[in-house]
């Protein structure tokens, strides 16, 4: 018997299943791929073989149709092996998501189930070289010319960009600013699409990163996703449950970290005794176990507000990608403290984590964007 504090028996399973994928798939292999810059595609599409091309898409249209607390679960438990990858599966689902539950049945049917298999894998792109924090503010241009757009622009730090097959692209086809966005499905290789170099990043090196480039790109309206106009509102339903994910991530990586201080302290002696007999360094794991499990718990319940539609799932999940991205990079760079100058070696897997922690406070929204959603919603009321 569960309370509601307490995972299900279904959510326990699907947090042991995905435990077990990262500890025979990713934690071996992901030092490897950060230090060699590789590109997992064939361990990410075994993860689709577990349902994670599309956890949450509808069981309609494919999917395994999870809530938001079971993506988180399934999210962190990745994370505690790569980071960056567990992200960019994350990015390829909140994609999928978008197509299933606001596109024309002719889209769902003609990307899905690539996109649930893997086949193929879609990238999200919202963000432009001039437009960041302020979405809305974006250029990326399509004019309806017959039964197609014709749309030109460029996309920035788009993940899998020049790799994925498919790009969720978010365009401007009226100058009404946030209602003139309109969501379309654009490909690859369709003409006048190309892109940047790979850009060279602190950390997320498990996962190429690049400019995307539109040269009067012929997209069919049959590709787009809701309706137009629609496009702003359909990025910021994406946010919710992608912010709650690259929480999960940071949650997932500071776990790691936490536990791989436990054992090294314990290990370690100076002074004639074991590091972890020193009450400064028990106080420093203490606190760090006290913040990881406040983020998390805060996590779990935004994700279940997100997952129910409540009126306030907004605030929450900007609160809780807040906390968890925030307290998550403290706890890794603590844990580096706590190995000392070995933290700092790549023979660790700690100085790896505090690389892909960085920039979850950025991407998503900004930490100081959450901070203004949250003070708006408070002083809406």
């Amino acid at each position: 018997m569960t309370d509601q504090f307490s995972l299900t028996e279904d959510q326990l399973a699907i947090q042991d299943m995905a435990q077990k994928f990262t500890a025979d798939a990713i934690t071996p292999n992901a030092g490897r791929w950060d230090e060699e810059h590789i590109f997992p595609r064939d361990v990410i599409k075994q993860s689709a073989d577990l349902g994670f091309g599309g956890i949450y898409v509808s069981e309609e249209s494919g999917g395994i149709g999870l809530g938001r607390l079971e993506s988180a679960i399934i999210m962190e438990a990745m994370a505690y092996g790569c980071p960056s990858t567990s992200a960019f599966i994350s990015i390829h689902n909140m994609a999928a998501w978008m197509i299933d539950t606001f596109g024309a049945q002719a889209v769902k049917d003609k990307y899905l189930p690539d996109l649930i298999s893997m086949e193929k894998i879609s990238s999200y792109c919202l963000t432009e070289p001039g437009a960041g924090s302020d979405a809305a503010s974006l250029k990326t241009k399509a004019v309806r010319d017959g039964d197609h757009y014709v749309v030109n622009g460029s996309k920035a730090f788009i993940s899998g960009g020049g790799e994925n097959e498919l790009y969720v692209t978010m365009t401007r086809t009226s100058d009404d600013g946030a209602s003139g966005v309109t969501c379309l499905v654009i490909e690859k290789d369709m003409e006048g699409v190309s892109f940047g170099a790979n850009e060279k990043k602190l950390g997320w090196h498990s996962q190429p990163t690049a400019q995307v480039n539109f040269d009067n790109v012929r997209v069919p309206v049959e590709n787009r996703v809701g309706g137009e106009g629609e496009g702003f509102r359909i990025a910021m339903a994406g946010l919710d449950g992608g912010r709650l994910n690259i929480g999960a991530c940071s949650l997932g990586g500071a776990q790691r970290c936490l536990d791989e201080a436990v054992n090294y302290t314990k290990e370690r002696k100076q002074f004639g005794k074991s590091i972890s007999d020193f009450q400064n360094t028990q106080f420093m794991l203490a606190d760090m176990a006290t913040d990881l499990e406040a983020s998390r718990a805060l996590l779990y319940l935004a994700a279940a507000k997100v997952t129910q539609g409540a009126a306030d799932k907004t605030k929450f999940a900007a609160m809780a990608k807040r906390l968890a991205t925030d307290n998550g990079s403290k706890i890794v760079n603590d844990a580096l403290q706590l190995f000392g100058g070995y933290g700092y070696l790549q023979d660790y897997p700690i100085e790896r984590f505090w690389r892909d922690l960085r920039v979850h406070s950025i991407l998503e929204g900004t930490n100081q964007v959450m901070r203004m959603i949250v003070s708006r919603e408070m002083l809406r009321q």
